[in-house]
């Protein structure tokens, strides 16, 4: 098959098209023939050599895909050749063909493309682990997500106004920003032009999404509710700054730091079962929507990275086996 691959890191053209080996499905495992794959922040980290795939994942880059089942390992119940399906993966999505454990499978949702359902897989289970299963989100708080005209926060504005939040977000450009209020976004910030902790005063976020990291740290905590629960999933500015622990302390806030892919993957597959027991009733009521941007064909995985660095997308970018 045809594959994504990594010979040496460094910039989009690191990724170099090859030929590699069939995926054998193991035990409990279901071989996909892939249609799409989505971009992820972490897609470009590793391709840098900043964020290694985890013991035992494959070393081909994506994180989610979206194919039609060809084959089952032993062991496999439920799935049948045939079926469309996305799935969360550790690795390899960028391919033509993938093994995937049964148990990280989502069905298409019904009124959602083949194509399209490669956006879901990450974006669904990254919100609801974190804002639904971590910070315990209660209807009628505010949810603040940075960056959210990413793929990410596109799906996180719906799913936080869903669920019943205010939502506010950041973003750059007043075009990202309408595409934020065109989804629901209660309160659109500026963060080049608008101060968020301002913004959001007097009451703050009782849930802070952030993908920034260190640059944002202590405004973060500032802009925290009391009770508020600031969830870090990406370190787009970096890893390490200064908390201050008095703040925390007079607000009784928590600060999170998690990731998905590296999670255990009895873990990994209770998120997937809960995203589809949540999120796809949402999805297939057409409360929730995928936002693509674009999709390219595999072969120009380099030029889909240049154009999620340049940022000036909006929701997903996507690779077409």
């Amino acid at each position: 098959m045809q594959a994504i691959t990594i010979p040496q890191y460094g910039g989009p053209e690191a990724l170099v098209r090859a030929e590699v080996p069939d995926p054998i499905p193991g035990h409990g495992e279901v071989l996909i023939d892939v249609a799409a794959a989505g971009l992820n922040r972490a897609d470009v980290a590793q391709r840098q050599g900043k964020y290694p795939p985890p013991p035992g994942a494959s070393l081909y880059p994506g994180l989610e895909i979206s194919g039609r089942v060809s084959a089952l390992g032993p062991g496999v119940a439920g799935w049948s050749v045939g079926d469309e399906v996305c799935a969360l993966v550790t690795g390899g999505g960028y391919a033509e063909k993938i093994a995937v454990p049964a148990g990280q499978l989502l069905p298409v949702p019904q009124g959602i493309s083949l194509t399209e359902a490669a956006a879901l897989p990450e974006a669904t289970c990254t919100v609801w682990s974190n804002v639904a299963q971590v910070a315990h989100f209660q209807a009628g708080e505010t949810l603040l997500v940075h960056g959210g005209s990413s793929g990410i926060g596109t799906m996180a504005i719906q799913l936080g106004k869903a669920m019943g939040a205010r939502v506010a977000v950041t973003a750059g450009s007043a075009r990202k920003l309408q595409a934020c209020r065109e989804l629901g976004a209660d309160l659109a910030i500026n963060y080049r032009e608008q101060d968020f902790v301002q913004e959001l005063k007097p009451q703050g976020a009782d849930v802070i999404l952030d993908v920034i990291g260190a640059q944002y740290l202590a405004r973060n905590v500032d802009a925290l509710a009391v009770n508020g629960r600031l969830v870090i999933i990406g370190l787009q500015s970096g890893g390490q700054a200064e908390l201050n622990l008095g703040k925390l302390l007079v607000k009784r806030a928590t600060v999170v730091g998690t990731t998905l892919r590296a999670r255990p993957l009895a873990e990994r597959e209770a998120v997937v079962a809960a995203v589809r027991e949540h999120v796809w009733p949402l999805l297939e009521n057409n409360r929730v929507r995928p936002v693509v941007d674009r999709v390219f064909p595999l072969k120009d995985a380099a030029e889909a990275h240049r154009l999620m660095e340049s940022s000036e997308h909006i929701g997903k970018i996507l690779l077409q086996a």
